[in-house]
């Protein structure tokens, strides 16, 4: 991890702080005239323009969700935004996330990690590669924006991240998790610069149209049904256990990053990994609520819950798991954060892209994602291609796979 943690990526003579395509007269009518810069911070773009082109109901776009990001260590190097103005005014963004040192072993499935666990252990450097994340690092992949972007608009934007990757010496580039009509849309730009396509693991996402808690277990099948109605009944037996739901919770923080370690140190896959100052700065100004287990006093289980719009996300988990199992920790976290979200009159709740299983037992379903990856150089393009596609596809059977 770089010492400056959080900053820019310095500006180079080889890539130009700005970009345009010409306008073309057409008759009567002028095409508009675009322009692309970068900045440096989330903060450099006004919240009330950042708000406008972000997606309204996604809590993990809001500003200063990306702001906590540049504040802290959780994974990315650097951070860059590259705005795009049609005729002089903000029309688009894409954000940028440079990893300098990515671990490959950390973000492949089990097997891959096992096969790979010799290499990392003689040879650490050849399992750390530079690499490039457009989108948003911790969540679903846009362009924010207004409206669908016109095909020069996609072919300016992927035309300035090839350059900035080629500048600054991050070789692999990987447009992250991004929605079908968000990547339809920056096709002329992706593949006129020769990239392909690999589907990522979905998220997972439940709608919300019951009324109260009650009416949505009375809505899940037979099965799903009673399953939750034991594990919430079997917690209220658990002694000296309860839940509360919390708006301020600065004091907890450092047991929450215990319990969230607990959790990470079982994960197929880290990417990211959070750390204190994230979520520390996140309270700030974030819409957020802390879905939170006590045993006594002792913060034992927590649900980490953003909202934006009509829409809510259960960000991050942490357990004790020296009693998750027992108390069914898990899933009556997840049920309260449910009841939360239906409470606040959410449209939708979304939680992350792991345990599939009891999350379609909650009644969630599947947010197809994709990966839109390149390489600067062509010979490591051409090998990225003959072995990422089936890695990753092995990696997502094997997480979509039912669990016994």
């Amino acid at each position: 991890m770089s010492a400056d943690r959080g900053a820019a990526v310095p500006a180079t003579a080889s890539v130009p702080a700005t970009a345009s395509v010409p306008a073309a007269a057409t008759g009567a009518r002028r095409e508009p005239a675009y322009t692309v810069e970068r900045l440096d911070r989330a903060q450099d773009l006004p919240r009330q323009v950042w708000d406008e082109l972000a997606p309204a109901d996604d809590p993990m776009w809001g500003r200063d969700v990306f702001t906590a990001m540049q504040g802290a260590e959780i994974g990315p190097d650097s951070y860059a935004y590259l705005l795009v103005r049609e005729d002089g005014l903000p029309f688009a963004v894409l954000p940028l996330s440079a990893v300098h040192g990515l671990r490959l072993d950390r973000v492949v499935g089990p097997r891959e990690r096992r096969l790979m666990a010799p290499v990392a252990r003689a040879f650490p450097r050849l399992v750390r590669v530079p690499m490039l994340f457009c989108g948003n690092f911790l969540g679903q992949g846009h362009v924010m924006g207004r409206g669908r972007l016109p095909a020069a608009v996609a072919r300016l934007l992927v035309r300035e991240v090839m350059g900035f990757a080629r500048a600054h010496r991050l070789g692999t580039v990987v447009f992250k998790d991004f929605a079908p009509d968000d990547l339809d849309a920056l096709r002329p730009g992706l593949d006129r610069e020769g990239f392909f396509t690999v589907a990522s693991l979905p998220d997972t996402e439940l709608l919300l149209e019951q009324p109260d808690f009650e009416s949505y277990l009375a809505s899940l099948p037979a099965k799903p049904r009673r399953n939750a109605r034991n594990k919430i009944r079997k917690f209220r037996q658990a002694e000296d256990l309860r839940i509360e739901v919390l708006d301020g919770f600065g004091h907890l923080v450092p047991e929450m990053m215990g319990l969230y370690r607990q959790v990470m140190d079982r994960a197929d896959q880290t990417l990211d990994v959070l750390d204190e100052d994230f979520v520390r700065a996140l309270s700030a100004g974030t819409e957020q609520r802390l879905v939170a287990c006590f045993q006594g006093d002792r913060l034992v289980g927590y649900l980490h819950c953003l909202f934006r719009g009509r829409g809510a996300v259960g960000a991050r988990i942490g357990m004790d798991y020296a009693l998750a199992h027992r108390a069914r920790l898990y899933h009556n976290l997840h049920y309260a954060a449910i009841e939360l979200a239906i409470t606040r009159r959410c449209r939708h709740i979304r939680f992350a892209q792991t345990a599939y299983e009891p999350k379609r037992e909650f009644g969630c379903e599947l947010v197809e994602q994709t990966y839109a990856l390149n390489h600067t150089g062509r010979l490591p393009r051409t090998i990225l291609r003959l072995l990422l596609p089936p890695a990753l596809e092995a990696a997502r059977a094997q997480a979509l796979a039912p669990r016994s």
